[in-house]
């Protein structure tokens, strides 16, 4: 019998993947990361975009121990159309984290390019919304002679649930290796504060916009079907033997396959012996 075959066998009619964390190691793993990866750069403090959600509130929380509270700036960049508890919760995790916050509206940047392009959709303008809170984390990273952290989590990632060179730009980033569930979990530890943890996700991008609402899955299942896809390296029939829907299981695997070019650098065509990102690839710390 093939080694799939012996796999197969043992599998459960229906498979649960057990994303459970062992939460003061992941702590001790992400808070090392931060301060290696940091000081690496010959810097000592980090930009966060605070936005009210848990992603940035773990992000923050994990810096602020990594760091110390005075070396996290965390900036809020509300807009005009965004919900106002988005705003107050960000200001609540940024008071309880101790560490320095700035307010950075949005809306005089954003407003008057639509201006000129009234006709723009709302993922048009959910994405310049993106670009702009990047840039200005960018700048406010260039005023403190910081890094922008980053705060995409593993499921989003893989789906490309995020903007190109917005929300999933970073110089570094402790939760891409972490689902949603898993973040949330962390986020228990850590003592995030239990509105925040319960809230129902969103990029707050437009009224009633909903992450789940968007990717038309619960984030509770889809972690479930990328964790056997991906790490577990189950075959898509596999994973329907398991009980999860194969008009989702392929779904998700087109998501994450239309994606790619997300988590990739830009293409570079190749005219010389050595093409950078080519050939001429390297460590991150090469030369540091």
């Amino acid at each position: 019998m093939s080694a799939r075959g012996r796999r197969s066998a043992k599998r459960p009619l229906r498979a649960a993947v057990d994303l459970t964390l062992n939460a003061p190691l992941t702590e001790e793993i992400l808070t090392g990361f931060i301060a290696s990866e940091t000081r690496r750069t010959g810097r000592e403090r980090v930009v966060v975009g605070l936005s009210g959600g848990v992603d940035s509130a773990v992000a923050a929380a994990l810096a602020a121990r990594s760091l110390g509270p005075r070396n996290v700036i965390a900036v809020l960049m509300p807009h005009r159309e965004s919900h106002p508890s988005s705003l107050k919760d960000a200001i609540d995790v940024a008071k309880r984290l101790r560490v320095r916050n700035e307010n950075v509206d949005i809306s005089p940047m954003v407003d008057p390019y639509f201006e000129r392009f009234p006709d723009a959709d709302r993922v048009r303008r959910g994405n310049r919304m993106a670009r702009e809170r990047m840039n200005v984390l960018y700048d406010r990273s260039a005023a403190h002679d910081a890094l922008v952290l980053g705060t995409s989590n593993k499921t989003e990632i893989l789906l490309g649930y995020g903007t190109l060179f917005g929300d999933m730009a970073s110089a570094i980033n402790p939760l891409g290796d972490l689902y949603k569930t898993q973040v949330r979990q962390l986020a228990e530890y850590l003592k995030i504060p239990i509105a925040i943890r319960r809230k129902i996700p969103s990029a707050d991008l437009w009224a009633g916009q909903t992450d789940e609402g968007e990717m038309g899955v619960a984030y509770a299942t889809a972690d479930q079907i990328l964790s056997l896809l991906y790490d577990e390296r189950w075959d898509p029939e596999e994973v329907a033997e398991a009980g999860f829907d194969r008009a989702l299981i392929d779904r998700l695997r087109g998501m994450v396959a239309a994606s790619q070019f997300k988590r990739c650098p830009p293409l570079v065509a190749k005219i010389s012996a050595r093409t950078v990102g080519v050939d001429f690839r390297y460590p991150r710390d090469w030369g540091t």
